[in-house]
């Protein structure tokens, strides 16, 4: 698997529809530089990320059902999501596992060098999803993201803070949270429940935008029609 520069990635990455923003994918694209192994990915829809982290030269184990009842799902998802691999040339680097993640971990054995949790946005499934880090190494790193811009995610993020004895917060990439495999300190609790602010003037902007009032968004530093992530 031979890696490519981020510019590269990004280039094939950009084209396909999705919610990771560039620097998001900047991020991304260096922790699979970094690892030594296998990354496993929860949520994958049409690609974006998949191309990303795969383009770093690591082989990625993408999980996904592609639900037709999802909100952005369709019959052919699964379908354009080999598609965009094989534009971008990652075919051969990636493994689908088309069910869930639940069933998935299951059937898992093996270590995992780094996580990308990306799949459904209750806290139910945040929190199950979650449950992938028993493979991860000391010291090896997850990501989550929409981690304070779903209101299930961030609930899933405040369960972390006061619970996990294994998930020290490192920081953030606009609403991708970066944490590593690592008993939490005080301060690092603090710092993760310190991004709750933030949180709700992301709330406060989806609600802004679905009622149509962009200009209000905009007070907030918000100069898209999208979410923010």
């Amino acid at each position: 698997m031979t890696a490519q520069a981020f510019a590269d990635a990004w280039e094939h990455a950009r084209t396909i529809d999705g919610w990771l923003t560039e620097d998001q994918a900047r991020v991304l694209h260096a922790e699979a530089s970094a690892a030594e192994g296998t990354v496993v990915e929860i949520g994958s829809h049409l690609g974006r990320s998949t191309v990303v982290l795969a383009s770093a030269g690591t082989h990625v184990v993408a999980i996904d059902p592609f639900p037709d009842s999802w909100r952005y799902g369709r019959s052919d998802t699964a379908d354009r999501f080999r598609t965009n691999l094989a534009r971008a040339g990652v075919t051969d680097s990636v493994t689908l596992l088309q069910i869930s993640s639940h069933e998935a971990l299951a059937g898992w054995g093996g270590r995992v060098a780094l996580l990308y949790v990306d799949g459904k946005h209750d806290v139910v499934s945040c929190l199950r999803d979650l449950r992938w880090t028993r493979w991860l190494p000391s010291g090896a790193r997850f990501l989550v993201h929409d981690a304070f811009s779903s209101v299930g995610v961030t609930l899933a993020m405040l369960v972390i803070a006061f619970t996990a004895r294994h998930s020290r917060y490192i920081g953030r990439t606009g609403s991708l949270a970066l944490f590593e495999n690592e008993a939490p300190g005080l301060g690092d609790r603090a710092r993760l429940l310190a991004q709750l602010p933030w949180f709700v003037r992301n709330l406060t902007i989806k609600v802004l935008l679905r009622s149509r009032l962009t200009l209000v968004a905009r007070l907030l530093g918000h100069d898209d029609t999208a979410d923010p992530y």
